[in-house]
């Protein structure tokens, strides 16, 4: 019987879509890539941006979300096995998400921040780890962190656009702030879900992402040993 795999939201987002043979190696046999550095700048200002709109209403985040406030921030979730009929291989899904509103109807939505332009392919691009927060809350794994129903979800963008000096005689940014909605759609988050076990359930990794420096890599040493 093949084991429960980890799935990363992040990695359903990014390195799947960058590389799925990378996405193979690192969740069906444990082969990660080496760890890239990540600025210290965007972690901070996404830190700054969870900050400041803990306990806000939802309008300051969107007049198109129904009343309610941003409760929970930067919690782990992790949810029981996802097991589909006709696949050998189930796996559970486990991450950290950046922050959940409590409507007042008593339901829930996920937010996800992003310090960049707000472009309509966004939301299709991070559609699949926001599905898989809002699975993950709502089907939590023994003792995990869990809110339900989730109803709604979408990205924050902020994107510097101006500078101005404060009183204080500090320099301040200014942002445009734009909410995009990302429509729920469990059917298609499933299929894809079932896509991925089928990939892992395989003996060898799918081909490389065209773009991969790591795979290339991997290749052209392979050759040259050769």
């Amino acid at each position: 019987m093949l084991p429960a795999y980890k799935l990363s939201p992040s990695d359903l987002t990014f390195l799947w879509e960058e590389c799925p043979c990378c996405f193979y190696l690192k969740v069906a046999r444990g082969i990660n890539r080496p760890a890239a550095p990540f600025p210290r700048i965007f972690s901070r200002i996404d830190q700054l941006m969870k900050g400041y709109f803990q306990e806000r209403p939802t309008a300051e985040i969107s007049p198109e979300l129904p009343p309610g406030r941003v409760r929970f921030g930067e919690r782990w979730v992790q949810s029981t096995p996802i097991a589909l009929p006709g696949r050998a291989a189930s796996a559970y899904l486990k991450g950290k998400f950046d922050t959940v509103v409590e409507f007042a109807d008593g339901s829930y939505g996920v937010v996800d921040f992003k310090t960049s332009e707000a472009r309509a392919e966004h939301v299709a691009f991070y559609s699949r780890q926001l599905h898989a927060y809002a699975y993950a809350l709502e089907h939590p794994a023994a003792n995990a962190f869990g809110l339900s129903p989730v109803t709604r979800m979408g990205l924050l963008c902020v994107e510097p656009v101006a500078m101005d000096r404060a009183a204080s005689g500090q320099l301040a940014y200014f942002g445009s702030v734009v909410w995009l909605e990302c429509p729920l759609d469990l059917v298609g988050f499933h299929a894809f879900i079932e896509s991925i076990l089928q990939v892992l359930e395989g003996p060898q990794p799918p081909p490389a992402g065209e773009k991969c420096a790591y795979c290339r890599y991997r290749q052209e040493s392979r050759t040259h040993n050769d």
